[in-house]
């Protein structure tokens, strides 16, 4: 397949996906959701790719849902035949993630918001550079979290740390990402891909088979519940994006203001 917002490159078992929307912090639209689903397809069928590496081009690593594209109806809306096909392209992005059996690392380049924290929730392993921002922002726009958020923020931090981050929607820098143990590492800028790269070459360099199948057994007990509990996301989404508070918190936004919510 050709991607237009991500792009593939395969190196010695090791491929480097990035979000190629530096322009837009490399925010997503559902057609950006649709290209990392069909992007972890042909990844899994690839028996000579063995380690994913994500990250962003540009400055950010992932600022969540293009806002501003979805007001001006820019990639946002849904042209898949089915309900299915959208709600698997859309909200089960990040879990396709974590069922390829690959190994993944996130390079965290700069601000990893909204969906953009979902996504490299979802990698094995986090490595951030000192630039790296994170923040469950939805509740700066009236939205509960999305794209697996709820399941596995909690799950890597700890609930109070989560719900504290999802309530509040602030924006945590890496060293107290570091901290709190969303990330395994924390390095200056320059030196964040080759880490990440370093890493990945000596997971590459390992039993092939037995490192997927220690992949399949630690998510084994997550990955029914995290689909089920993506698609409630969904559905509660869709309550929330009914309220006055979501036209605040989306034209807010477009305006470069704080949200005035009245909870309706």
């Amino acid at each position: 397949m050709t991607y237009t917002d991500i792009k593939m490159e395969k190196k010695e078992g090791i491929v480097l996906l990035t979000l190629n929307r530096a322009d837009r912090l490399n925010a997503v639209t559902w057609d950006c959701w649709r290209q990392l689903r069909q992007a972890m397809q042909e990844l899994e069928e690839d028996d000579e790719a063995r380690v994913l590496v994500v990250t962003g081009s540009g400055r950010g690593f992932c600022s969540g849902t293009d806002l501003a594209a979805a007001a001006a109806g820019e990639g946002a809306t849904p042209t898949a035949s089915s309900r299915s096909e959208r709600l698997r392209s859309r909200y089960l992005s990040a879990a396709a993630i974590i069922a390829c059996p690959k190994p993944s690392i996130a390079a965290i380049n700069g601000v990893a918001a909204g969906g953009g924290l979902s996504l490299c929730l979802a990698c094995d392993v986090r490595i951030a550079s000192q630039e790296a921002r994170f923040s469950a922002i939805w509740s700066r726009r009236a939205l509960v979290p999305d794209f697996g958020c709820s399941y596995l923020l909690p799950r890597i931090v700890g609930m109070s740390k989560a719900l504290e981050l999802m309530y509040s929607g602030q924006m945590i820098n890496a060293q107290e990402a570091l901290a709190i143990g969303l990330v395994s590492q924390v390095v200056p800028a320059e030196e964040l891909m080759p880490t990440a790269m370093a890493l990945a070459e000596r997971i590459v360099k390992g039993p092939a088979i037995a490192i997927e199948l220690t992949k399949r057994l630690a998510y084994r007990s997550w990955r029914e519940e995290l689909e089920a509990q993506t698609e409630y996301e969904e559905y509660l989404q869709r309550v929330c994006i009914e309220s006055e508070d979501v036209e605040e918190g989306v034209r807010s936004f477009l305006e470069k203001r704080e949200p005035d919510f009245k909870g309706r």
